[in-house]
């Protein structure tokens, strides 16, 4: 058995390569000849896999909800009935999405006003189960805690999470470390 991933698709290259390059120039500066030279194919070539840049864009900022929320649920599933467990493992999936998906956080914070309103209103959709997902969790381990002022906590996590494209270039290890130490800090301060 093999222990390599598979190679990405052409699709999943193009979405990589329109994701990093509408986060360094945004998505009006970037055109598709750009994206489809950035994989070897030329840019109408592009229209086999998409309908256009808003579809892709649509894909990538709908599909990182998608993901986080359908991971987020596992690993709710996958530690139930220990919280703090079940925590650690949230944080520790979006700590890795931080770090390993930081044009998608670009592109989310720059873009997302550029989607069609359904795509809009189901990104928001997505989130909003996301939040919820962190919200039961921390209350369990908080129920002394008003609802409000965890969904502040969870809101606040998120934003600190979500500002690692503007980090300075420490090891990896060095701020999965730190971010995991500041998130668990934000929620143990609910106690206090």
């Amino acid at each position: 058995m093999s222990t390599r991933a598979a190679a990405p698709t052409r699709r999943e290259q193009i979405l990589s390569e329109a994701a990093r390059l509408f986060a360094a120039r945004g998505f009006h500066g970037v055109g598709v000849d750009e994206i489809g030279a950035a994989v070897g194919i030329s840019g109408p070539g592009l229209y086999r896999h998409f309908a256009g840049k808003d579809a892709m864009l649509a894909e990538l900022l709908v599909g990182i909800s998608e993901r986080l929320l359908t991971g987020g649920r596992h690993r709710v599933a996958e530690a139930a009935g220990d919280p703090e467990r079940v925590l650690s493992s949230l944080v520790d999936g979006h700590i890795d999405f931080a770090l390993d998906d930081r044009a998608l956080i670009t592109l989310h914070d720059r873009e997302l006003d550029r989607l069609r309103e359904a795509d809009r209103k189901l990104v928001r959709q997505l989130q909003r189960q996301y939040v919820e997902l962190w919200v039961e969790v921390v209350r369990e381990l908080h129920p002394q805690v008003a609802e409000a002022e965890v969904r502040v906590a969870v809101h606040a996590v998120f934003g600190l999470l979500n500002s690692t494209p503007h980090l300075a270039a420490l090891g990896r290890e060095a701020v999965e470390s730190l971010l995991r130490r500041l998130v668990h800090g934000a929620f143990g301060a609910l106690s206090a």
